[in-house]
């Protein structure tokens, strides 16, 4: 039976959640991005070790996270930066392709992204405070999503890392997107690792650009490692001697 050591009440790193034998905080290099990226956050989210957002914060400097708290207000001031234009992201807003297919096409340094970081319900009753202060933008992802630690909500539905990259990509960033890609797809794969799914980890990982892009790292992660909690071998005794 697969031992979890993430539901297990260990030990964990403050910053990637997952416990110290699998850190990856300093596996890959940060992302930079000229786009300004802020994520409302459900509460919910803000501990959990399969949070994207918490990951995106971890990922790509000078990303924000702003903890929600229902039936209080969003601090506008403290979330809004103008002159920047606001793009708020959510199923119910225009094409983003309607915004990025014009000419000529926005600039991301003068654009901030708001992501709603929870359920689809709760990423509702976030955006009623929010819709106003900005555009509201969807976007058209297809396809399965590669975030394994969850059950997604339906079909075409996909983590908040995954509608980022996605939004990279529509503002043709794709040297972030991908580094984005593989902060994600690493922190997917030494999850189910660090879970004790190992059979799923590998075959997640035959898909994934990790094993090209850091075959090393993945290589160091997955050496074995003596475990601390089993008490060490005694030292053999020293040969008698006359």
């Amino acid at each position: 039976m697969a031992r979890s050591v993430v539901l297990a009440g260990t030990e964990r790193c403050d910053r990637c959640r997952l416990p110290p034998r699998w850190c990856i905080c300093d596996g890959i290099p940060a992302v930079g991005c000229p786009l300004q990226v802020d994520l409302l956050m459900h509460p919910r989210e803000q501990w959990r070790p399969t949070s994207t957002g918490k990951l995106i914060e971890r990922a790509v400097p000078g990303s924000r996270v702003h903890t929600y708290t229902r039936g209080v207000p969003p601090d506008r001031a403290a979330l809004v930066l103008p002159p920047r234009e606001l793009w708020i992201l959510h199923p119910r807003g225009e094409p983003i392709e309607s915004l990025t297919t014009v000419v000529p096409a926005p600039d991301p340094s003068k654009v901030q992204l708001l992501l709603l970081d929870g359920s689809w319900r709760e990423s509702g009753d976030m955006l009623r405070h929010v819709e106003t202060w900005g555009r509201t933008v969807r976007l058209s992802l297809s396809g399965p999503s590669r975030y394994a630690l969850r059950e997604q909500q339906g079909d075409n539905r996909h983590s908040t890392v995954e509608a980022l990259i996605a939004v990279l990509k529509e503002l043709g960033l794709e040297e972030p997107a991908t580094g984005l890609r593989l902060h994600f797809e690493l922190h997917v794969y030494v999850t189910l690792r660090a879970r004790g799914k190992k059979a799923q980890a590998e075959a997640y990982l035959q898909e994934s650009p990790l094993r090209e892009a850091i075959p090393e790292l993945i290589a160091r992660l997955n050496e074995r490692r003596p475990n601390p909690s089993l008490p060490r071998a005694a030292a053999p005794e020293p040969p008698l001697t006359d």
